[in-house]
């Protein structure tokens, strides 16, 4: 069965950076269209970063410039580099995943059907 594990959360400073993992098993990353998804308390899942099979992204306008998706898919492995980072970010980050083979990722969560439990992100000014 498919499953994604998220780590690297944590809670840091304002203007600190961290690194989240997402570790897949159950599939070939590589054939699939993968994404980190955030949700605060009393707030809607926001998109963060999608990446597809060709490693092209889409950032949310409030994340780009500072947040970085990037996979390997030797080690099955998603990673979502978050610097700057400010208190609006604190939330529980999700990974996400979808067999897509060369469509385009995008950054509805509806859109995936694999999740990850999260990890929280916690950012202090």
């Amino acid at each position: 069965q498919v499953q994604l594990v998220e780590s690297g959360g944590g809670s840091v400073q304002a203007g600190r950076s961290l690194r989240l993992s997402c570790e897949a098993s159950g599939l070939s990353l590589r054939n699939y269209c993968m994404g980190w998804f955030r949700q605060a308390p009393a707030k809607a899942r926001e998109g963060v970063a999608v990446i597809d099979s060709d490693g092209s992204t889409l950032y949310g306008a409030s994340v780009k410039g500072r947040f970085t998706v990037s996979r390997d898919n030797a080690k099955n492995t998603l990673y979502l580099e978050m610097n700057n980072l400010k208190p609006e970010d604190t939330a529980i980050y999700y990974c996400a995943a979808r067999n897509c083979g060369r469509s385009p990722a995008y950054l509805v969560s509806g859109w995936y059907n694999y999740w990850g439990q999260g990890t929280q992100v916690t950012v202090s000014s």
